[in-house]
């Protein structure tokens, strides 16, 4: 299939998505969701590993940003052939780093009101990577012009959620398909286009490493009973996407253009 057709496949089902999230029923937020399994307090911090284990996101970002920064300083560096590129790993990384600080704030204190502030960057992280791919494996100019689109669409997404939660009526519908779609996307785009750089398919071992994080979310309470409560299901998912980021990173650092190496 040309790339023409493929591309225009691609905006029917995500038209179709759109309007499935339009017309579903409003899915709000279960109160359930707050209580984690391990909430111990240490040293007067409450829920003592999850605010902690969030750490891990400031070290992943931090490395990301670091590794950047020093990219610029090195003239002949091959991690991107054109140093635009590099905007949409700065945006993600950035909002890595804010992830750790949103989600101490959030599991220091569940609530609705702190959630946004979790919520918030880990949308802007996907949509930085979903540029990225679009950078890496269609064009250059379209993945740059995304980026600001997808970041308002995310952004948009998480306080509209919010809005509704306020109202009385939560409705995640668009959240959800911002963060889970958008992870389609890229498995979808990752599989169709062929990456401009060597070490491209390993964007699926991150894809299945955040997959795992999730499944242990959800298993937080039966991973807590498991590990006779010295680890939840929610810590190893903060640790899990945590190193799901660095190896955003290890990629970056390994390749080079396709056919140059």
């Amino acid at each position: 299939m040309k790339m023409h057709n493929q591309l225009r496949l691609l905006a029917g089902i995500t038209a179709l998505v759109v309007a499935v999230a339009m017309f579903l029923p409003p899915m709000p937020q279960s109160a359930e969701y707050h209580h984690f399994a391990d909430q111990r307090i240490f040293f007067g911090i409450p829920n003592f590993n999850d605010v902690v284990s969030n750490l891990a996101f400031l070290l992943s970002g931090g490395i990301g940003l670091l590794f950047l920064w020093r990219l610029r300083q090195i003239p002949k560096q091959t991690t991107f052939v054109d140093r635009r590129e590099s905007l949409p790993y700065w945006v993600m990384f950035l909002s890595i780093s804010a992830v750790a600080l949103g989600s101490m704030a959030y599991h220091w204190s569940p609530s609705i009101e702190y959630l946004v502030w979790d919520r918030l960057p880990i949308g802007i992280t996907l949509a930085a990577l979903l540029s990225a791919t679009l950078i890496e494996r269609i064009s250059l100019i379209a993945g740059l012009w995304a980026l600001p689109i997808l970041i308002f669409l995310a952004v948009m997404s998480v306080l509209y959620w919010y809005w509704t939660e306020q109202h009385g009526a939560g409705n995640l519908n668009f959240y959800i398909v911002m963060q889970f779609y958008s992870i389609l996307l890229i498995v979808w785009i990752s599989l169709r286009f062929p990456s401009r750089y060597t070490h491209g398919g390993e964007i699926h071992q991150v894809v299945a490493l955040y997959a795992v994080a999730k499944v242990f979310e959800m298993l937080d309470t039966q991973i807590f009973a498991w590990t006779n409560n010295w680890i939840s299901g929610h810590t190893f998912k903060h640790l899990i996407a945590a190193y799901a980021a660095y190896r955003i990173v290890l990629i970056l650092r390994a390749r080079s253009a396709a056919g140059c190496h």
